[in-house]
């Protein structure tokens, strides 16, 4: 494998149209420092809890999903105020939580092999919540990710291309165009769910752990029937936090809508050109 170029600007300096650009466009973006140090600490306790099971390709990656009803800080996490202010920007006001999940990247963890989130007619291993056509995953990082403890790695715009290289039930080994993302811990990578994106191997000291959430706008909805919220569940969840837990199957589509439908609107900030201009 070829040395992969490392984008490890100072994502600080971004202004709100650039990361909108960024995510947009090159498929991925860094939102640094969202977790204050006691929140992170939080989180550290309560993941030092799960119970976790390896994935089938190596012991030293291993995860626990659904992490929706755990309550404490886990739950907090889902309506984190500096991230839902952005996905809102991003995505409009109406956003569904789609799956939480937690994964642990060992010394001695061989990589995540480059792959997508977003399948169209549903998957194995997605099952059909991958089929929804706009996704973004938020990729929190409890530990600091260097070249050398299982940084991020993408393919940019690689979401974008309309090739037969692009078909995303594809993975692969490694690309010579692919990039390094190291971040500080408390920061999380955000991803378009179609991007080609994984992990480095982890050669270093210490375990990569990683809180893994995925929004999707409302209108976005699967392509067949996903398993709704248990409504106790969800009644039992901070107020905050409720809102995302919208009916899991909800879409808003027009599919018998006509070529001139009354009350169109004239304007629509979140297609504008100029977004990527904002402040």
């Amino acid at each position: 494998m070829s040395t992969p170029r490392i984008d490890d600007r100072d994502w600080s300096a971004l202004s709100l149209g650039e990361r909108i650009h960024q995510i947009e466009v090159e498929g991925y973006l860094v939102l640094p420092a969202l977790l204050s140090p006691d929140f992170l600490k939080q989180l550290k306790a309560e993941t030092a809890k799960l119970e976790t099971t390896p994935v089938d390709y190596s012991v030293h990656q291993r995860g626990c999903p659904h992490l929706e009803f755990r309550g404490g800080a886990f739950a907090d996490l889902i309506a984190h105020p500096p991230t839902i202010s952005f996905l809102r920007e991003l995505m409009g006001r109406e956003i569904l939580l789609s799956h939480y999940g937690y994964a642990r990247s060992e010394p001695g963890h061989p990589g995540i092999s480059l792959h997508t989130d977003g399948q169209p007619y549903g998957s194995k291993i997605f099952g059909f919540e991958g089929s929804v056509p706009a996704m973004v995953r938020v990729l929190y990082y409890l530990e600091d990710l260097t070249p050398e403890v299982s940084p991020f790695r993408v393919i940019p715009h690689s979401h974008l291309s309309l090739h037969a290289d692009g078909n995303p039930y594809q993975r692969f080994e490694s690309h010579p165009e692919e990039v390094m993302v190291p971040c500080k811990a408390g920061s999380a990578v955000l991803i378009n769910h179609k991007v080609f994106h994984g992990n480095f191997p982890n050669v270093g000291t210490w375990d990569r752990e990683m809180l893994a959430l995925a929004y999707r706008p409302a209108w976005a909805g699967p392509v067949d029937e996903v398993d709704e919220w248990d409504a106790d569940e969800v009644a039992r969840l901070p107020e905050k936090v409720r809102p995302f837990f919208g009916q899991r199957n909800t879409r808003h589509w027009s599919p018998d809508g006509a070529n001139k439908p009354p009350d169109m609107a004239s304007e629509a900030p979140g297609i504008n050109p100029s977004r990527w201009q904002r402040a």
